[in-house]
Order: C-alpha cells, then sequence, then structure tokens
C-alpha cells in the first residue's frame, strides 16, 4: 500500500531536484543541463547585487510572521467563544460557515476581493464613506496591501484551524470544570486556568511547526492580488522566482533563489521540529 505513495513522491518531489544545477549554470533550454554553460555561484552573487532583493526578502519575513501570529491569536479565541454557545445546533452552524472558505480558491477569492475592495464601487468602501471616511486602495497603495493580506489569509484559513483547537478543548477533562464551579469559579477564570492550559500543548506544538513557513508568505494568494503598484510592499520571494523565471527567461538566477530559500526553510523546519519535540513531546515517529 505504501509503494505507489513512494513512487510519486520519488518521482515528482526527489526526481526534480536534478535541477538544482541550473542555480550554477547559465541555463539554455535548448543545450539542456549538460551543455549549458557552468557560471558556480555567479547566479547567487547576481541576485544579492540586485537592489529589490533584501526589500523582498523583508516584505516575505514581515508578511509571513504576521499571517503566523495572526492565524493563532484569531482560531483560538474563535474556538475559544464557540465552545462557550450553548445550543448544539447554532454551535455546528457557526463551524460550517467559518470553514467554507477554505475551500475556495485564490482564484476564487482574489476575484471576490478585488470586487468587495474596490475604491469606487466596492462595498466596503461604500460602508467607509457613510462613516465619512474617504475611500481606500486597499490593493494598490503599498500601506494597506501587506495588512490586506493578512487579514484576507486569516479571514480564509481561520476556520480550518480553529478545528484543530477545538478537538483539543474536547480532551480537556470534564471533572475540572465541575470543580471549578463547586469552588465558585466564573466562566472567566475557568477560562483562564482551565481551558487555556488544556489547549497549551497544542499552541506550543502549532507554533513551533509553523516556524517552518516564515519563508512562506503565500504564493497564490499574492499572485492574484497584487500589481506592479504595490511591488515594493507586496513582492515576495515565490512571485520574484515567478516573475524572474518564468517571464523573463532567467532560470539560472531564479532556482539560485529558490535554492537558497529550500535551504533556509529546511533549517527553520529543522528547528520546528526540534522545538515541537522538546517543548510539546512531539515526534515524526
Amino acid at each position: 500500500m505504501v509503494i505507489p505513495g513512494l513512487i510519486l513522491v520519488l518521482i515528482y518531489h526527489y526526481g526534480p531536484m536534478a535541477g538544482i544545477t541550473i542555480a550554477f549554470q547559465k541555463f539554455i533550454p535548448a543545450k539542456g543541463f549538460f551543455d549549458s554553460t557552468w557560471v558556480g555561484l555567479e547566479n547567487f552573487r547576481y541576485v544579492m547585487e540586485l537592489p529589490d532583493t533584501w526589500q523582498i526578502l523583508w516584505n516575505t519575513v514581515y508578511i509571513a510572521v504576521m499571517k503566523i501570529i495572526a492565524g493563532l491569536i484569531i482560531p483560538i479565541t474563535i474556538s475559544l467563544l464557540i465552545n462557550e454557545v450553548g445550543k448544539e445546533l447554532i454551535k455546528r452552524g457557526v463551524q460550517t460557515l467559518i470553514y467554507l472558505p477554505h475551500f475556495l480558491s485564490w482564484v476564487i477569492l482574489g476575484g471576490i476581493l478585488i470586487d468587495l475592495l474596490s475604491p469606487s464601487e466596492g462595498i466596503v468602501n461604500q460602508m467607509l464613506g457613510y462613516l465619512g471616511i474617504e475611500p481606500i486602495y486597499f490593493l494598490g497603495l503599498d500601506a494597506w496591501f501587506p495588512y490586506t493580506l493578512v487579514v484576507s489569509d486569516v479571514w480564509k484559513e481561520f476556520g480550518f484551524s480553529t478545528i484543530v483547537y477545538l478537538a483539543a478543548l474536547t480532551s480537556i477533562n470534564p471533572t475540572f470544570y465541575e470543580a471549578a464551579i463547586v469552588d465558585g469559579a466564573s466562566r472567566w477564570k475557568q477560562t483562564i486556568y482551565i481551558t487555556l492550559p488544556g489547549m497549551m500543548p497544542i499552541i506550543i506544538l502549532l507554533t513551533t511547526l509553523s516556524l517552518g513557513n516564515v519563508l512562506n508568505a503565500g504564493f497564490d494568494q499574492v499572485f492574484n492580488l497584487y500589481s506592479p503598484q504595490v511591488y515594493e510592499s507586496g513582492d515576495i520571494i515565490d512571485t520574484f522566482v515567478y516573475r524572474i523565471g518564468l517571464v523573463d527567461a532567467q532560470y539560472g538566477v531564479a532556482t539560485a533563489v529558490g535554492l537558497f530559500k529550500s535551504v533556509v526553510s529546511f533549517f527553520l523546519i529543522t528547528i520546528s521540529y526540534y522545538l515541537a519535540y522538546r517543548l510539546a513531546n512531539y515526534r515524526i515517529f
């Protein structure tokens, strides 16, 4: 049963790693791997000398870290609120509604957000106009674009994360709450001293594992929402690789950037799994 999965992994994950050699070549597709000129680390030097490289790296880390933090705080808060709902029908209904956006692709959501956030006809700016606030170009201003990415990403994914935390809540021994009620603890005290400590192992685990995504700011989302107007604040490593590789046909440079990201991500993932083992007793095997 495992063999078909292993074959797919070897073909689609390990097989393409032969293309890493492109990072050290002035690659020309017509010549292939073997006849393209070997340039060593020249592609890496070229990338480091580009004026936008460090800004792109900063954008990637900044947006990814904000997504990680918001993606932890919001689901935890919502799961605590849902847990306090007494009627099971309402609880299940809310869970279903907040979970639905997870199934929509960013191609669909990108079009929806462009319409909703339009500075002229978007419903968001129309509501701001009723409050006396000037229209805001959320997708066209550097000051607003990164935060628009974070908010829309959390809106799409927090329902999925909430399920994990609600599952963690079910593992808390109900006798703790019964004892707390006998001692006169309020709902707030029960949340602070029973619920949150009971959720802490899964919170620590997901927090540490998320460290591996520091360089993943979300290509699908950014690609469908950004434009040249917001390259300064919204261009990330993945979109940069797309433009410089597929659009400008600088395959060696694009591969060098991708390899750099992969190496850094490998170390971050290694650290995150070590911390998960030390702090939450998480083991892969």
